[in-house]
Protein backbone atom coordinates (compact mmCIF):
# COMPACT_ATOMS: atom_id res chain seq x y z
CA UNK A 1 0.00 0.00 0.00
CA UNK A 2 0.96 3.68 -0.53
CA UNK A 3 -1.44 5.61 1.90
CA UNK A 4 1.34 8.06 2.72
CA UNK A 5 2.85 8.80 -0.58
CA UNK A 6 4.36 11.81 -1.32
CA UNK A 7 3.97 12.85 2.88
CA UNK A 8 6.31 14.20 4.81
CA UNK A 9 6.89 12.46 8.32
CA UNK A 10 8.46 13.78 11.67
CA UNK A 11 8.82 11.02 14.59
CA UNK A 12 9.55 11.83 17.86
CA UNK A 13 12.27 9.15 19.88
CA UNK A 14 12.70 8.09 16.22
CA UNK A 15 15.44 6.03 16.89
CA UNK A 16 14.68 2.77 18.25
CA UNK A 17 11.47 1.15 19.54
CA UNK A 18 7.95 2.42 18.16
CA UNK A 19 8.96 5.68 16.66
CA UNK A 20 11.71 2.98 14.35
CA UNK A 21 9.17 0.43 13.57
CA UNK A 22 6.87 3.49 12.44
CA UNK A 23 9.65 5.28 10.11
CA UNK A 24 10.15 1.81 8.63
CA UNK A 25 6.00 1.15 8.39
CA UNK A 26 5.63 4.94 7.08
CA UNK A 27 8.60 4.46 4.23
CA UNK A 28 7.27 1.66 3.14
CA UNK A 29 3.71 3.05 2.94
CA UNK A 30 5.34 5.73 0.28
CA UNK A 31 6.66 8.98 3.09
CA UNK A 32 9.62 10.60 3.35
CA UNK A 33 10.46 10.47 7.23
CA UNK A 34 12.44 12.58 9.50
CA UNK A 35 13.70 11.21 13.13
CA UNK A 36 14.26 13.02 15.79
CA UNK A 37 16.04 12.07 19.17
CA UNK A 38 18.97 12.56 21.92
CA UNK A 39 21.21 9.52 20.43
CA UNK A 40 22.95 10.15 17.38
CA UNK A 41 24.23 6.47 17.70
CA UNK A 42 20.64 5.37 17.61
CA UNK A 43 19.92 7.46 14.49
CA UNK A 44 22.81 6.90 12.18
CA UNK A 45 22.39 3.23 12.97
CA UNK A 46 18.18 3.39 12.21
CA UNK A 47 19.31 5.71 8.62
CA UNK A 48 21.81 2.96 8.03
CA UNK A 49 18.59 0.85 7.84
CA UNK A 50 16.06 2.66 6.77
CA UNK A 51 17.42 3.99 3.47
CA UNK A 52 17.23 6.86 1.40
CA UNK A 53 13.57 8.44 2.83
CA UNK A 54 14.64 8.30 5.85
CA UNK A 55 16.39 11.48 7.31
CA UNK A 56 17.47 12.43 11.28
CA UNK A 57 18.06 15.63 13.92
CA UNK A 58 19.71 14.75 16.75
CA UNK A 59 18.10 16.91 19.69
CA UNK A 60 16.12 16.74 22.97
CA UNK A 61 12.15 17.39 23.22
CA UNK A 62 12.85 18.89 26.25
CA UNK A 63 15.33 21.98 24.08
CA UNK A 64 13.14 24.56 22.40
CA UNK A 65 16.06 25.23 20.13
CA UNK A 66 16.60 21.63 18.73
CA UNK A 67 12.94 21.45 18.26
CA UNK A 68 12.80 25.28 16.31
CA UNK A 69 16.20 23.36 14.23
CA UNK A 70 14.27 20.37 13.85
CA UNK A 71 10.97 21.89 11.71
CA UNK A 72 13.65 24.87 10.25
CA UNK A 73 15.63 22.06 8.36
CA UNK A 74 12.06 20.87 7.52
CA UNK A 75 10.55 23.74 6.50
CA UNK A 76 13.84 24.29 3.95
CA UNK A 77 13.79 21.29 2.60
CA UNK A 78 10.05 20.68 2.04
CA UNK A 79 8.13 23.84 3.42
CA UNK A 80 5.22 21.53 4.84
CA UNK A 81 4.60 18.63 7.34
CA UNK A 82 2.01 16.07 6.76
CA UNK A 83 2.55 13.82 9.61
CA UNK A 84 3.91 14.37 13.54
CA UNK A 85 4.23 11.45 15.39
CA UNK A 86 5.04 12.96 18.96
CA UNK A 87 6.63 9.70 20.33
CA UNK A 88 9.39 10.58 22.33
CA UNK A 89 8.59 9.44 25.95
CA UNK A 90 10.69 7.94 28.96
CA UNK A 91 9.56 6.98 32.38
CA UNK A 92 10.99 4.97 35.41
CA UNK A 93 9.93 2.87 38.18
CA UNK A 94 9.18 4.32 41.58
CA UNK A 95 6.41 3.65 44.36
CA UNK A 96 4.89 6.66 46.34
CA UNK A 97 7.49 6.49 49.08
CA UNK A 98 10.43 6.86 47.16
CA UNK A 99 9.28 9.67 44.37
CA UNK A 100 11.30 12.78 44.18
CA UNK A 101 10.99 16.11 42.58
CA UNK A 102 13.56 15.01 39.93
CA UNK A 103 11.80 12.36 38.90
CA UNK A 104 8.56 14.00 38.70
CA UNK A 105 10.84 16.61 36.80
CA UNK A 106 12.38 14.24 34.18
CA UNK A 107 9.10 12.50 33.45
CA UNK A 108 6.94 15.60 33.08
CA UNK A 109 9.63 17.15 31.22
CA UNK A 110 9.73 14.91 28.73
CA UNK A 111 6.25 13.33 28.16
CA UNK A 112 4.06 16.29 29.03
CA UNK A 113 5.95 19.71 28.45
CA UNK A 114 8.00 17.90 25.75
CA UNK A 115 4.70 16.46 23.84
CA UNK A 116 2.77 20.03 24.62
CA UNK A 117 5.73 22.24 22.39
CA UNK A 118 6.81 19.51 19.81
CA UNK A 119 3.07 19.56 18.99
CA UNK A 120 2.70 23.45 19.06
CA UNK A 121 6.29 24.24 17.11
CA UNK A 122 5.29 21.54 14.02
CA UNK A 123 1.27 22.27 13.43
CA UNK A 124 2.65 25.47 12.17
CA UNK A 125 3.76 23.81 9.00
CA UNK A 126 0.70 21.62 8.77
CA UNK A 127 -2.29 21.96 6.52
CA UNK A 128 -5.35 20.80 5.82
CA UNK A 129 -5.36 16.67 6.19
CA UNK A 130 -2.02 16.83 8.38
CA UNK A 131 -2.08 14.44 11.25
CA UNK A 132 -0.64 14.57 14.74
CA UNK A 133 -0.39 11.31 16.35
CA UNK A 134 0.77 11.35 19.82
CA UNK A 135 1.99 8.04 22.27
CA UNK A 136 -0.43 7.32 25.17
CA UNK A 137 -0.18 4.17 27.23
CA UNK A 138 -2.78 1.73 28.71
CA UNK A 139 -1.10 2.83 32.11
CA UNK A 140 -3.23 5.91 31.45
CA UNK A 141 -5.95 4.32 31.89
CA UNK A 142 -5.35 1.98 34.27
CA UNK A 143 -3.44 1.71 37.89
CA UNK A 144 0.04 0.61 37.32
CA UNK A 145 2.10 -0.18 41.42
CA UNK A 146 5.36 2.03 41.03
CA UNK A 147 4.35 3.91 37.97
CA UNK A 148 1.91 6.44 39.10
CA UNK A 149 4.16 9.30 37.82
CA UNK A 150 4.67 7.90 34.01
CA UNK A 151 0.70 6.82 34.54
CA UNK A 152 -0.67 10.09 35.26
CA UNK A 153 1.73 11.92 32.54
CA UNK A 154 -0.07 9.68 29.97
CA UNK A 155 -3.24 10.52 31.72
CA UNK A 156 -2.24 14.28 30.43
CA UNK A 157 -1.23 13.33 27.10
CA UNK A 158 -4.87 11.46 26.79
CA UNK A 159 -6.56 14.84 27.67
CA UNK A 160 -4.43 16.96 25.59
CA UNK A 161 -5.78 15.10 22.26
CA UNK A 162 -9.16 15.64 23.33
CA UNK A 163 -8.59 19.64 24.08
CA UNK A 164 -6.00 20.42 20.92
CA UNK A 165 -9.23 18.70 18.98
CA UNK A 166 -11.39 21.73 20.08
CA UNK A 167 -8.71 24.42 19.71
CA UNK A 168 -7.74 22.64 15.82
CA UNK A 169 -11.35 22.75 14.62
CA UNK A 170 -11.49 24.56 11.13
CA UNK A 171 -7.91 23.29 10.62
CA UNK A 172 -8.11 20.49 8.57
CA UNK A 173 -5.65 19.05 11.56
CA UNK A 174 -6.33 15.74 13.15
CA UNK A 175 -4.59 14.99 16.51
CA UNK A 176 -5.23 11.43 18.11
CA UNK A 177 -4.03 8.84 20.84
CA UNK A 178 -1.89 5.59 20.12
CA UNK A 179 -1.74 3.85 23.94
CA UNK A 180 0.34 0.76 23.31
CA UNK A 181 0.02 -1.87 26.34
CA UNK A 182 2.85 -4.34 26.87
CA UNK A 183 5.00 -4.12 23.92
CA UNK A 184 9.02 -5.39 23.98
CA UNK A 185 11.16 -2.34 23.36
CA UNK A 186 14.50 -1.16 24.07
CA UNK A 187 12.87 1.12 26.67
CA UNK A 188 10.70 -1.39 28.21
CA UNK A 189 12.98 -3.86 28.58
CA UNK A 190 15.61 -1.60 30.44
CA UNK A 191 13.03 0.14 32.60
CA UNK A 192 10.07 -2.96 33.61
CA UNK A 193 12.64 -6.05 32.29
CA UNK A 194 11.98 -8.19 29.07
CA UNK A 195 10.77 -11.38 31.10
CA UNK A 196 8.34 -8.89 32.74
CA UNK A 197 7.07 -7.94 29.54
CA UNK A 198 6.59 -11.18 28.60
CA UNK A 199 4.80 -12.44 31.00
CA UNK A 200 2.80 -9.22 31.21
CA UNK A 201 2.26 -9.78 27.53
CA UNK A 202 0.74 -13.50 28.49
CA UNK A 203 -1.83 -12.17 30.43
CA UNK A 204 -3.28 -10.48 27.47
CA UNK A 205 -6.26 -11.93 25.87
CA UNK A 206 -4.47 -12.53 22.76
CA UNK A 207 -1.96 -13.99 24.75
CA UNK A 208 1.46 -12.45 23.85
CA UNK A 209 3.65 -9.39 24.75
CA UNK A 210 3.36 -7.20 21.74
CA UNK A 211 5.91 -6.05 19.11
CA UNK A 212 7.23 -2.61 18.00
CA UNK A 213 5.53 -3.57 14.34
CA UNK A 214 2.19 -4.12 15.43
CA UNK A 215 2.05 -0.15 17.05
CA UNK A 216 3.70 0.86 13.78
CA UNK A 217 1.02 -0.67 12.11
CA UNK A 218 -1.58 1.24 13.79
CA UNK A 219 0.42 4.54 13.26
CA UNK A 220 -0.22 4.29 9.42
CA UNK A 221 -3.43 3.73 9.67
CA UNK A 222 -3.52 7.15 12.01
CA UNK A 223 -1.10 8.75 9.57
CA UNK A 224 -3.19 8.08 6.79
CA UNK A 225 -6.49 9.50 5.49
CA UNK A 226 -8.46 5.52 6.59
CA UNK A 227 -8.80 7.56 10.04
CA UNK A 228 -9.55 10.91 8.20
CA UNK A 229 -12.90 10.77 10.58
CA UNK A 230 -11.27 10.55 13.82
CA UNK A 231 -9.85 13.54 15.95
CA UNK A 232 -9.57 13.65 19.42
CA UNK A 233 -9.52 9.80 19.98
CA UNK A 234 -7.50 7.10 21.50
CA UNK A 235 -6.41 3.63 19.70
CA UNK A 236 -5.13 0.95 21.94
CA UNK A 237 -2.67 -1.45 20.54
CA UNK A 238 -2.43 -3.83 23.74
CA UNK A 239 -3.65 -7.07 23.18
CA UNK A 240 -7.03 -6.62 24.82
CA UNK A 241 -5.28 -5.63 28.55
CA UNK A 242 -7.04 -2.44 29.44
CA UNK A 243 -10.06 -3.32 27.52
CA UNK A 244 -11.66 -6.20 29.63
Amino acid sequence: MNRLEGKIAVITGGGTGIGMASAKRFIAEGALVYLFGRRAEKLDAALGTLGANARAVAGSVTDADDLDRLYDTVKQAHGKLDILFANAGTGALSPLSEITPDHVDATLDVNVKGTIFTVQKGIRLMEQGGSVILTGSTTGVMGTPAFSVYSASKAAVRNLARSWAQDLRGTGIRVNVLSPGPTLTELAAEVVGRDAMIEMGATTPIGHVGDPSDVAAAAAFLASSDSSFMTGSELFTDGGLAQI
